[in-house]
């Protein structure tokens, strides 16, 4: 009968031991948070796998301009990221930075806000250890990355079609006419005036006022069957960057061919994207 008992107890014991375990261990999760650093609060969505110790891709949406939109891009922009990365070992984070009411450029404040907290609060909120940092986005979100590259250091920056270049060349466009007015460039006309009365103000909000200072390597990926707007400045910001002397290392890759999504159309950028980050 003893032996019985202590045969009863000692599997207790084990399954007892099992469930500790299990609670102990890293599962594999999706939620969307908001967060707080410095007094600027973002949402975000992250994609957690199952390890304890792990590298990040923060992501970056495209413009969509509506706040009621912007859950919903970053949820596509994760997605999208997720099926060209060739790992399964990273935790995505996709920012979902506001646009609505905003001048262009002004929501840095929160896609900054997203990278520090990764950086200084993560680990402790989630339970895990982030080692390497990298940042990726699209279009607007491109835009973003490379603004953040000249102010924090992380371990890598990809941007596609990262705009907008250049705003006195866009915003003069809608002003006479040559393109149908748009949410941004009247925004900056209520605060700045016309291009042609204040172009400085329109300039430094552009892409091609970030090309200096850049403090992780970074690559640049452009479709060259983009639209005629992001094309015009695109080999002015290119050999910008390219002449940098105070940047880490700068990369470009131009695909014939392809339009503004190029990154997540084409299997040889996809390629490159991954090299990119198995690299550093």
């Amino acid at each position: 009968m003893h032996k019985i008992l202590s045969i009863y107890f000692l599997s207790l014991l084990l399954i007892c031991s099992c469930k500790q375990e299990d609670e102990f261990q890293p599962k594999a999760e999706k939620f969307t948070r908001n967060i707080t650093i410095n007094n600027v609060s973002v949402d975000v969505i992250i994609d957690k796998p199952a390890i304890a110790e792990m590298d990040v891709l923060i992501v970056y949406h495209g413009t969509v301009v509506f706040d009621d939109k912007i859950m919903e891009a970053a949820e596509n922009v994760l997605t999208v990221f997720k099926g060209i990365l060739k790992r399964s070992d990273m935790m995505i984070v996709s920012v979902a930075y506001p646009e609505e009411n905003l001048l262009l450029g002004d929501n840095i404040a929160q896609s900054e806000a997203a990278l520090l907290w990764i950086k200084n609060k993560a680990d402790d909120e989630l339970g895990i250890k982030v080692k390497k940092i990298f940042l990726a986005g699209h279009s607007q979100g491109g835009y973003l990355v490379t603004r953040l590259n000249t102010i924090h250091q992380t371990n890598g920056v990809i941007a596609n079609a990262p705009g907008p270049l250049n705003l006195v060349y866009r915003c003069q466009l809608e002003e006479n006419g040559t393109i149908p007015k748009g949410i941004h460039c009247n925004l900056l006309n209520e605060n700045y005036g016309s291009t042609t009365a204040n172009p400085d103000g329109y300039f430094q909000r552009s892409l091609l006022n970030f090309t200096t200072g850049h403090k992780a390597d970074i690559l640049f990926v452009q479709g060259l069957m983009d639209s005629n707007i992001q094309m015009y400045s695109w080999p002015v910001f290119k050999e910008a960057m390219i002449n940098c002397d105070d940047c880490q290392e700068t990369q470009f890759f131009d695909i014939p061919n392809f339009g503004h999504s190029a990154l997540f159309n084409s299997t040889q950028a996809i390629d490159i994207f991954n090299s990119f980050i198995d690299s550093r």
